[in-house]
């Protein structure tokens, strides 16, 4: 895989995307599961942030490495590090909870005949997407925090230039 994009870390581009759209899934798993208009409207978009935030993650993961490599040892960065493998976990869940509520959203709304099964996994499914959103939010914040902290920590007490 390659590191570098026009002399930036992949890492550092790639994470920007995930930082982004894990917190935009997590919020829309919470409004489409609450509200059925929102559902209709917006919950195949909530679907697609999910899973290209859920394919993102292990991009930042395996670039985030490659970066670490070339970098001192530091405690920050392990910290960060040993987070940041953890957020497939929430990702992941985040994705499948948004998918099958938006498959039993149809299944129970857009047909002639609703299923009789589309309700009640509606109703599972819509739980588990506020679970799984608030969850993913979370998760996405500590890693992001303990990353800012290992490119930033120190910062303000260098010398300017």
């Amino acid at each position: 895989m390659f590191e570098f994009v026009d002399g930036l870390p992949v890492h550092a581009l790639v994470v920007h995307a995930v930082v982004v759209l894990i917190p935009l899934a997590a919020l829309g798993a919470v409004v489409i599961a609450v509200w059925p208009a929102a559902r209709r409207r917006y919950g195949w978009l909530v679907v697609g942030f999910a899973g290209v935030a859920m394919l993102l993650t292990p991009v930042a993961s395996v670039s985030g490495f490659a970066l670490q490599e070339r970098l001192p040892e530091n405690e920050l960065i392990q910290a960060h590090e040993a987070l940041g493998k953890q957020l497939i976990f929430f990702v992941v869940p985040l994705f499948l909870a948004v998918l099958v509520l938006m498959i039993a959203h149809q299944a129970g709304v857009r047909t002639e005949r609703p299923k009789s099964w589309a309700k009640p996994v509606l109703v599972v499914f819509a739980v588990l997407s506020v679970i799984a959103g608030g969850a993913a939010g979370v998760q996405v914040y500590r890693v992001g925090d303990a990353g800012s902290r290992a490119v930033w920590d120190g910062v303000a007490e260098q010398p300017v230039r």
